[in-house]
């Protein structure tokens, strides 16, 4: 009888494995749920923050003194209004994937009156026409015509996007990387920002700022206004997790309690 409960004992190596991987995965799910907590708090104030701009009146575009001073908390999202003429040769396709499928962003540099140049999301395009806008780009002719410009000023995307890096030398973009484009356009005093053009149904500029859209060819507006918030729900489930796995500790532990009573 001593042998066989001796034999249902763990060794002292097999309790140390099983106390390390039980604190590891304790220690884990709770810092997973604490980040989704944190992750929760970030979003709420993001859903706020979009939905306190968007609906506002455009404004006009920071002056080159302000630039530093721009960032995502406290520009992004905000509806601006811009004037000047576009650079067409000097535009780039970013690769796009939303709601109307895979495709480009067409993004176009607009010469304001002061020099400087702001790149524009003028929308999607569908993927099937890459080719058609890359012949018109090269073709395009300098234009002297005065346009106006409405939409919701955007936070530059550096580097890439998933798993994929932009190459400015094959003029390959996956996301819209304003400091990367302007470097490789010649675009001297860009903007650090870019502007997608369209603003929400609810704006009183919308219909001006979708003046002369055409959806099939390009469709601006496309901006993601509308963010899920399911990181409670995350949080809650790590946290269980973690709960999980303290039950499973006192089980244990009351086998091994049990088993040396034996």
């Amino acid at each position: 009888m001593k042998n066989q409960s001796a034999a249902r004992q763990r060794s002292p190596f097999a309790k140390a494995m099983l106390a390390f991987v039980g604190i590891a995965l304790f220690l884990g799910f709770m810092a997973l749920g604490t980040w989704q907590v944190q992750r929760r708090a970030w979003k709420l104030d993001l859903i706020e923050r979009v939905e306190q701009r968007v609906h506002s009146a455009p404004v006009a575009l920071p002056e080159p003194g302000q630039w530093p001073q721009i960032n995502a908390a406290s520009h992004e999202y905000l509806p601006v209004k811009a004037q000047g003429r576009w650079l067409d040769k000097q535009s780039v396709l970013a690769k796009a994937l939303t709601e109307a499928g895979a495709g480009f962003w067409l993004m176009t540099p607009l010469q304001l009156a002061d020099g400087t140049q702001v790149l524009v999301n003028r929308g999607f395009t569908p993927e099937k026409l890459r080719g058609q806008w890359l012949k018109q780009i090269a073709e395009a002719d300098p234009s002297a015509e005065t346009v106006t410009v409405i939409g919701l000023m955007r936070m530059s995307e550096p580097g890439g996007g998933f798993l994929r890096k932009n190459d400015p030398a094959n003029n390959q973009w996956y996301s819209r990387d304003v400091a990367a484009i302007a470097q490789a356009q010649g675009l001297s005093r860009a903007a650090p920002y870019f502007i997608d053009q369209g603003v929400p149904a609810s704006n009183p500029a919308h219909t001006q700022a979708q003046a002369g859209a055409d959806s099939e060819v390009l469709r601006p507006g496309m901006t993601v206004i509308r963010f899920p918030n399911s990181h409670l729900v995350y949080a809650l489930t790590w946290y269980g997790l973690a709960i999980m796995v303290l039950g499973a500790a006192w089980l244990v532990r009351r086998h091994d309690k049990a088993a040396a009573r034996s």
